[in-house]
């Protein structure tokens, strides 16, 4: 890290500039199978057009509040940096009713009716594909996201003192959230570039994100998401482990 990355954005433009081949996300569901790797550069993409979906078509921007009911998922993680470059607040399983814009995975979509704002419905299938047939009331990111622009300049740029996210009632700025990940690192056993997590835990407290997102982010690392890993029994873990080449582990 240096002086000038004040926010999580600028965390993911320093790793794009010195790698962005190598594996950021890797992402597993074991109730499902699947199984999604995006480099830093394919990440950074993802996170552009949302950031662009977010801030021209949803008409977000600082002071705005992003609530978002998704797991802990590859899609999740690309709101979250999408929600840092454009300087809102993302909230993470927040109140529909008090926010600007809700972010829905299929199993909460009664839940985030309660928006009166923008509605953006996510169907977390496999390679990220849309929904057989879009739910009532919400736009689908899968359709809305593929035409947007593949890099994202900020209307204003983003304080790093205002407020980013809100994870189990805490609110932090841009800065605390980057501060607090590279704090993190130690106890997660990230030791800097080459370190790989497997996370295991939900994205629903700080720990979470910051073990599944923002300390491998942070550090130069890169994180193996798994969501229902209670699914895989011990030896198929440490296959797991092995194979992906994991350093460090968090459940």
């Amino acid at each position: 890290m240096n002086a000038t990355e004040r926010t999580p954005a600028d965390l993911l433009a320093s790793a794009l500039a010195a790698d962005p081949g190598r594996p950021l996300i890797t992402f597993y569901d074991d109730a499902t199978g699947e199984r999604v790797e995006l480099s830093v550069a394919t990440f950074a993409n993802w996170v552009a057009k949302t950031a662009n979906l977010l801030q021209s078509d949803l008409a977000a921007g600082p002071g705005d509040r992003v609530a978002l009911l998704l797991p802990a998922h590859w899609q999740t993680a690309v709101w979250l940096l999408a929600c840092a470059s454009v300087g809102v607040c993302a909230d993470v399983d927040g109140n529909a009713a008090a926010a600007d814009v809700v972010v829905s995975g299929p199993d909460r979509l009664e839940e985030a009716r309660a928006c009166s704002g923008e509605r953006i419905a996510l169907s977390l299938r496999p390679l990220g594909a849309r929904f057989p047939q879009p739910p009532a009331g919400f736009a689908d990111y899968a359709v809305e996201v593929p035409g947007q622009g593949d890099r994202f300049v900020p209307f204003a740029p983003v304080d790093p003192e205002e407020p980013a996210l809100i994870v189990a009632g805490a609110e932090y700025t841009a800065a605390e959230v980057v501060d607090r990940a590279l704090g993190d690192a130690p106890d997660l056993g990230l030791t800097g570039p080459g370190s790989r997590l497997l996370s295991g835990l939900p994205y629903d407290t700080w720990r979470g994100l910051s073990a599944g997102l923002y300390a491998p982010l942070a550090t130069g690392g890169s994180v193996v998401l798994c969501r229902n890993l209670d699914r895989l029994d011990e030896e198929a873990l440490a296959q797991r482990v092995e194979s992906e080449r994991v350093t460090t582990t968090a459940r």
